[in-house]
C-alpha cells in the first residue's frame, strides 16, 4: 500500500543582504540543503512543492516576513502538509513567536522539521530540547541587538553619522569607508533660510506658508531600491524637527545627549540659540485663559499637548448620530493629510488619562516626602498634606480645574511626558515655587493607547484600567449560559430564549475554559490593557492556562 502524499513547503531565510545578490547565495545553499533532505524521505511519501519562500534580509525577531506569511496564508488553506527549514532559528529566534507559530501549524494540521536539528516534540525530552534552542536564539538574536546598539552609541559619541536618511543640508560621505556628514551646499542654504524666516516671525505656521511660497522642498532621497522619498512641501511638525535638529550645530545627537560630529556646522551658535530660545517660549506660552482659572474651552489640553515630533495636537470635533465626540489630532492630519505617525485621540479619555497620571504622580511624591527642594522637616508634612488634597481636589474636579497646573504634555509611542508649572503647583498647595522640587513638575509615565473597535483606551502612568464591564458582562454570561448548557438546556432553545445567534453563545461560553487568574483579573480590571472580549473571542482559547498566561499576556 502506498504511502500517502505529504506536500513539503521550503522555508528560508537571512538576517542581512549582505551576498544576497550572489548567484548562489545562502537562501540558495538553505534551500539546496532542505531539498536534499525532502528527497530523503521520498519513501515516505514526502513531495516537495515548486513554490520557494525566501526572506532575504529580515531578521528573525518578528513575524512579519512577506514570505513567512505567504507560508502561513498556504497552510491556512490546506495547500502544506510540512514546514521543512535548515534550523529552527530560520523559522523564529522568539520562544512566544514560536508558540504562535506552533498554533497555527496545529490547527491546520501541519507539521515542521529542522534539517539540521533533529527531534521528536512528541516527547517531553524533546519539547526541552526545543526550548532549549529557541532560547539560545532568542538569546544570541538580544546579544546581537546588545552589540549593535553598544557600537552604534560608541561611534555616536565620537560624532560618527550612524546611516540613515541623511538631513537636508548634507549627504553622506563620498567615501563609503568613512561615516562622516560633508555640508551640500544648496540645501545648506535652504537651511539657513529656513532658521532665518523662523527667527524673522517667531511662528511655526508662519514660517511653513512662506516656505510653500517660496517652494522650499525638503530633502529628496533616492534609495538604493529606486523608490524616492520627500521633495514635498514642509509640514509643521518637519520645521519644528528641522529646527530643534542639533546636527546643524555641527553636534550628533544619541537619545537626549549630543555629542561634537565630525561634520561642519551650518549654523551659528547666536542664531541657534535664538531659535531654540524662541522655541521654548512658545512651547510654553499659555494660549487662553489665565493662569489660575479652570480652562473655559471645551477642549481643556487645547495648546498644551505635543507629539514625538513637535507637532502641536489640535482639538476637533464630529458630529455622529447627533453626539458630538471630541478628538485631540496631530495638526498635520489637519493640515497636511494622512501621515501615520499622527495621533487622533478621543479627547475625554485622554484628558482622563493625563489627570490620572498628574494625580498619581503627585501622590506617590507626597507620600515620600518628595515635594521640597531641600530638606524641611518642620514644612515636609505640611506640604505632603497639600499636595495629597490637591490631588484629591484634582481628581475630583477633573481636567479643567488642573489644566492651570499644567504647562506641556508630550507624546511618545509609549511615553507620556508632562511638565507642571511650578508657580501654579505652588500656589494650589500655599507655597513657594523656589523651594519646589524639580522633580515634584516634570516626570514622565507610561502610555498604552489600544484600540476596542471604535473605540481607543488610553491608560497613562502606573495605575491599571478601570474595570471593563462588557468583557466583565460576558464573562458571567458565559458561565450562566454553560450552566443551562450542563443542565440539559439544548444549545437551539437557549440562543432563541437570550435572543443571540447559536455561534454567538458558543463563542461567548467558550469564556469559561479561562484561567481562574485571568478570570480575576478581568474582574479586578488588572488585565493587560489589550486584552479585551473581541480579541477573547476572536482567538482559539487554549485549554493549557499557562499557554493562556502567554498569549494573553501575563504582566497582571
Amino acid at each position: 500500500m502506498s504511502k500517502a502524499k505529504i506536500r513539503c513547503a521550503i522555508y528560508t531565510r537571512k538576517s542581512t543582504e549582505e551576498g544576497l545578490d550572489q548567484d548562489f547565495n545562502s537562501l540558495d545553499a538553505q534551500h539546496e540543503a532542505c531539498a536534499a533532505y525532502v528527497a530523503s524521505q521520498k519513501h515516505e511519501g514526502w513531495k516537495m512543492l515548486p513554490t520557494r519562500y525566501d526572506d532575504g534580509g529580515i531578521s528573525g525577531g518578528t513575524l512579519d516576513r512577506p514570505a513567512l506569511q505567504q507560508l502561513m496564508a498556504d497552510i491556512d488553506s490546506g495547500r502544506i502538509d510540512m514546514v521543512v527549514v535548515y534550523k529552527i532559528d530560520r523559522l523564529t529566534r522568539s520562544l512566544a513567536d514560536f508558540a504562535k507559530l506552533v498554533e497555527r501549524l496545529e490547527k491546520a494540521d501541519c507539521s515542521f522539521v529542522s534539517v539540521t536539528q533533529a527531534f521528536n516534540t512528541s516527547s517531553s525530552m524533546g519539547r526541552l530540547t526545543l526550548n532549549v534552542l529557541l532560547s539560545f536564539a532568542q538569546f544570541e538574536r538580544e546579544v546581537t541587538a546588545e552589540r549593535i546598539r553598544d557600537k552604534i552609541a560608541a561611534s555616536k559619541k565620537k560624532g560618527l553619522w550612524m546611516g540613515g536618511i541623511p538631513p537636508l543640508g548634507y549627504d553622506p560621505h563620498p567615501d563609503k569607508t568613512r561615516r562622516e556628514l560633508v555640508v551640500n551646499v544648496e540645501e545648506a542654504e535652504t537651511v539657513r533660510r529656513i532658521f532665518r524666516l523662523y527667527e524673522t516671525h517667531h511662528c511655526l505656521n508662519a514660517v511653513v506658508r512662506e516656505a510653500e511660497a517660496l517652494g522650499i522642498r525638503s530633502k529628496r532621497h533616492v534609495f538604493s531600491t529606486g523608490r524616492t522619498q520627500g521633495g514635498m512641501s514642509f509640514s509643521r511638525g518637519q520645521i519644528y524637527h528641522l529646527l530643534t535638529n542639533p546636527v546643524y550645530l555641527g553636534r550628533i545627537r544619541h537619545k537626549d545627549q549630543t555629542f561634537d560630529g565630525q561634520h561642519p556646522a551650518i549654523i551659528d551658535q547666536a542664531l541657534w540659540d535664538s531659535v531654540q530660545q524662541h522655541l521654548q517660549s512658545a512651547s510654553t506660552r499659555r494660549r487662553g485663559g489665565s493662569t489660575t482659572q479652570p480652562a473655559s474651552s471645551d477642549a481643556p489640553l487645547k495648546g498644551k499637548v505635543r507629539d514625538e515630533t513637535g507637532d502641536i495636537l489640535t482639538p476637533t470635533h464630529t458630529n455622529r448620530h447627533g453626539k458630538r465626540q471630541r478628538y485631540y489630532v496631530s495638526n498635520r492630519l489637519i493640515s497636511g493629510g494622512a501621515d501615520p505617525t499622527g495621533w487622533r485621540l478621543p479627547a475625554a479619555t485622554f484628558e482622563t488619562a493625563v489627570i490620572k497620571a498628574i494625580t498619581a504622580h503627585l501622590r506617590d511624591h507626597a507620600r515620600r516626602h518628595d515635594v521640597l527642594r531641600a530638606c524641611d522637616v518642620a514644612r515636609s508634612d505640611t506640604d505632603a498634606t497639600a499636595v495629597l488634597k490637591l490631588a484629591a481636589r484634582l481628581d475630583a474636579e477633573g481636567c479643567k480645574h488642573a489644566v492651570p497646573l499644567i504647562r506641556a504634555v508630550r507624546l511618545e509611542q509609549c511615553t507620556l511626558a508632562v511638565e507642571l508649572d511650578p508657580s501654579a503647583v505652588a500656589e494650589a498647595i500655599d507655597g513657594s515655587a523656589a523651594s519646589l522640587s524639580a522633580r515634584l513638575c516634570t516626570f514622565t509615565a507610561p502610555l498604552t493607547c489600544k484600540r476596542r473597535g471604535v473605540e481607543m483606551r488610553i491608560v497613562a502612568g502606573d495605575s491599571r484600567p478601570e474595570p471593563d464591564q462588557t468583557l466583565i458582562r460576558a464573562l458571567r454570561n458565559a458561565h450562566i449560559w454553560a450552566d443551562a448548557l450542563k443542565s440539559g438546556e439544548p444549545l437551539k432553545n437557549l440562543a432563541q430564549r437570550i435572543g443571540h445567534s447559536e455561534r454567538y453563545v458558543r463563542r461567548i461560553t467558550s469564556l469559561i475554559s479561562l484561567s481562574p487568574r485571568l478570570q480575576g483579573a478581568i474582574l479586578e480590571g488588572t488585565q493587560p490593557a489589550e486584552l479585551n472580549l473581541e480579541a477573547l473571542v476572536r482567538s482559539n482559547i487554549p485549554l493549557d492556562w499557562t499557554h493562556q498566561d502567554r498569549l494573553f499576556g501575563s504582566n497582571f
